[in-house]
């Protein structure tokens, strides 16, 4: 079976043209045209030999840091700007959501622009006509279906839109990060209506900075950099490729050099599977911490405590150790690890705290909101609502029971 969508070496030119001397007045404009002094140009690619296949009916996502190339690579394959060099073979109809309003005329009523886009994917009104109550159902808009598009909100534009590129039937379908624009509830009706387009055998590309949406709705993905594909393959593989790019060293060092404490933190770090120190992780994924502390001395009713803090810096959960029945050796460092179950922590961001105390009594050594930590969704449910509604700090996998009462009669 031959790829449905083919990229073979594309590349993106711009030229950027820098002004020598910086802002100028109408009046030294008019003088320095007279001096033919040429300004400063500059080559940028956004592209740079870009090649990948796509087959039928397969989902893939395209991530990647702001100014990577995404949405010009999407504009490319849709053919709004021609590539600077390389070439793409498409065997199938391309429909594309880049921005809102896209394909549509803002003079023209919404009834008029469903027809207008349909034609602009090369389809018979017959073919419109047998999708239209669909189109106008799944958008929403009926009530101002012969209104002129200019008066819709963005978040009308897009659904109607999204209804018009996804209920036409092209054989693939781009998708940039527009979806942002809607609700949360729109965000979830799109989601489930891509699944059913990707099942359908129909080809999706899928750009989105929510990587919990990516790795529900695609299979394979690829990750960009700078205009050219870093990685590309299966899609929770190159999310955590993508994520541990970013990621910062996340070891906090004690400073404390007093050696009349009973008990020194002297380090903690978060690691991942691998025990290679991360401040990213995946909703399900566990999350190991490392503690290195110091006894001086050996004391009764010794609790080593940790506490996960949410972004307000309250306190989510906490989890405590005696130490009584712990081996310890004074003056060497003990280094003692607690794992998160995966799942715990619901996407968001969250600090540590770590202290060695005697309950109710003391603290022998404190550090707090250290080791900063992201935990992003890679396709839980909890995607539908991500950034946009409040779900709490920790997963509990609860015990559900169902009972059907019967009345007597």
């Amino acid at each position: 079976m031959k790829p449905i969508l083919e990229v073979q070496n594309i590349s993106k030119k711009y030229r950027i043209q820098h002004l020598s001397g910086g802002y100028l007045s109408l009046r030294e404009r008019m003088v320095n045209a007279l001096k033919f002094e040429k300004n400063n140009v500059e080559d940028f690619w956004a592209l740079n030999d870009v090649s990948f296949s796509v087959n039928p009916g397969e989902s893939v996502g395209i991530i990647g840091r702001n100014g990577a190339g995404k949405s010009t690579l999407l504009k490319v394959l849709s053919k709004i700007t021609p590539p600077t060099s390389g070439s793409i073979v498409s065997r199938g109809r391309v429909a594309s959501l880049l921005e809102v309003g896209t394909g549509f005329h803002p003079e023209l009523t919404g009834r008029e622009n469903i027809y207008f886009n349909g034609s602009l994917l090369g389809m018979k009104r017959f073919e419109i006509d047998s999708k239209f109550d669909e189109i106008v159902d799944f958008s929403g808009v009926e009530k101002f279906l012969d209104t002129p598009l200019k008066h819709f909100s963005s978040g009308m534009q897009l659904r109607l839109a999204f209804a018009v590129a996804a209920f036409l039937e092209p054989e693939i379908l781009i998708i940039d990060e527009v979806l942002a624009v809607g609700d949360a509830e729109f965000q979830k009706k799109c989601l489930g209506k891509m699944e059913d387009v990707s099942k359908s055998g129909r080809t999706i590309l899928f750009v989105s900075h929510q990587l919990g949406m990516v790795g529900q709705l695609c299979k394979n993905a690829l990750l960009l950099d700078r205009g050219k594909i870093v990685c590309q393959g299966e899609v929770n593989e190159i999310i955590n490729v993508y994520t541990n790019s970013y990621a910062t060293s996340n070891t906090f060092v004690s400073k404390a050099i007093d050696m009349g404490k009973s008990y020194i933190i002297q380090q903690v770090q978060s690691l991942n599977n691998f025990s290679q120190v991360t401040s990213n992780f995946a909703h399900n994924e566990e999350i190991v911490l490392e503690i290195v502390f110091l006894a001086t001395q050996l004391l009764r009713n010794t609790h080593l405590m940790v506490s996960v803090n949410n972004r307000n810096g309250q306190r989510v959960f906490s989890s405590d150790k005696a130490l009584d029945h712990v081996k310890l050796e004074m003056n060497l460092p003990t280094t003692v690890r607690i794992t998160i179950p995966k799942t715990t922590l619901t996407p968001g961001n969250y600090t540590f705290f770590v202290a060695l105390h005697c309950p109710n009594t003391m603290g022998y050594d404190v550090a707090d909101n250290i080791c900063p930590i992201s935990i992003y969704d890679n396709g839980s449910e909890f995607v539908q609502y991500e950034n946009k509604w409040f779900y709490g700090d920790v997963y509990v996998s609860c015990k559900w029971e169902f009972k059907s009462e019967i009345n007597a009669s």
